[in-house]
């Protein structure tokens, strides 16, 4: 024989069971039991969650439906279909495909929407907006499992990949995919202006000299659809084709030429490595030859030659110079022979300048003395 009284509160619900059995939803009160056998049991949940907590209520559900739909209310989601649960308003929970949940009715008011996955992978903008600011660290788990948030910046172009096939190209913005019932994968590629180096290549010339050199390019993405589709590294084929280029070019050259014209190397090599980028929807913007490094014992005798090529030019000069002099003099020589006058204007010239470095000078018998004793 047995007799129970059980409390039920007004934010609570209470299910009784008589051996295993379900008998009826208690609603707040004070209820008395009393009989034979074994005592019943009372399954108690709180109504501060919509959400119903009693273990074994699916079973429940099924079995006594009529029963328990004036209490509860069931959602049961599709394979291809998400669940959205608001709460007076606000996002909650987000369900999976094929969940079953089960909610108390004199809880808070809360409405179901159901998202078709077979309608496509984009979230919507209002739900976007709920699902980038969840409010409840529970709410945050399930849109990291359900969402793939993406951003694209402002010189970015995304790229999205679902099921290995690219299905979407996405300007700058904030994107969200569903997750469920496909493989996605989102890229972004900048598209701004790339700079690369590429450093310490070792190429022979023409004639065999050994010579290192660097180059800086400067390229930008045009195309993504063409360059994801074609190239799964886009700097280490812009480097590749950049060094064939440079090879090329100075392969096909003598150090001498080099040294007179690199100018001719950027050319060469811009117009080989264009023609590779284009074809996978890259623009080939700059490229240059930053530095020519040769060998220490090449460096001494280039050196040299250049030391002896600047020794005969100021030789030549020297003597050039010279020869001028010379006949220079010789002009001068022969107006002084045809003008006796001018001869006597340059005596006197001379004698100034004579004049100007002696400190203290004594005349004797005059001027026209002095000018008899100089020699004729």
């Amino acid at each position: 024989m047995y007799f129970t009284r059980t409390q039920v509160a007004d934010n609570e619900r209470a299910i009784e069971l008589h051996d295993g059995r379900f008998q009826r939803v208690l609603a707040p009160g004070r209820h008395l039991r009393y009989g034979l056998g074994r005592a019943p049991q009372f399954l108690t949940d709180r109504l501060d969650r919509p959400q119903v907590n009693v273990a074994g209520i699916e079973a429940l559900f099924r079995l006594h439906r009529g029963a328990l739909e004036a209490e509860i209310v069931e959602v049961d989601l599709a394979a291809d279909e998400v669940g959205l649960v608001r709460e007076r308003g606000k996002l909650v929970r987000v369900l999976a495909p094929g969940s079953r949940q089960f909610y108390w009715r004199a809880s808070e008011p809360i409405s179901v929407e159901r998202i078709d996955l077979k309608a496509g992978a984009a979230v919507g903008a209002r739900t976007l907006t709920a699902l980038r600011a969840p409010g409840s660290t529970e709410l945050a788990k399930d849109v990291a499992q359900a969402v793939q948030l993406v951003e694209v910046g402002a010189e970015q172009t995304g790229l999205v990949w679902i099921d290995g096939a690219l299905t979407q190209t996405l300007s700058s913005g904030v994107y969200g995919f569903w997750r469920f019932g496909r493989s996605l994968r989102v890229e972004t590629v900048d598209m701004r202006l790339i700079e690369l180096d590429v450093s310490g290549q070792d190429i022979l010339t023409r004639d065999k000299v050994s010579i290192r050199a660097n180059v800086c390019a400067v390229y930008r993405v045009t195309d993504v659809v063409k360059l994801k589709s074609r190239v799964a590294d886009v700097k280490a084929y812009a480097y590749r084709e950049l060094q064939f280029g440079l090879r090329q070019a100075l392969g096909a050259r003598s150090l001498d030429a080099l040294l007179q014209d690199k100018g001719v190397v950027d050319v060469e090599i811009a117009e080989y490595a264009r023609a590779k980028l284009d074809d996978v929807g890259v623009q080939l913007v700059s490229v240059g030859v930053k530095d020519l490094i040769l060998p220490g014992e090449m460096k001494a005798l280039l050196n040299q030659v250049v030391e002896a090529e600047k020794l005969a030019q100021a030789n030549l000069i020297k003597r050039r110079e010279e020869t001028a002099a010379t006949r220079s003099l010789l002009n001068t020589a022969k107006l002084l022979e045809e003008s006796p006058v001018l001869l006597r204007l340059k005596e006197l010239e001379a004698l100034e300048k004579i004049t100007g470095n002696v400190g203290q000078l004594n005349v004797l018998g005059g001027l026209e003395s002095v000018m008899k004793l100089l020699p004729k």
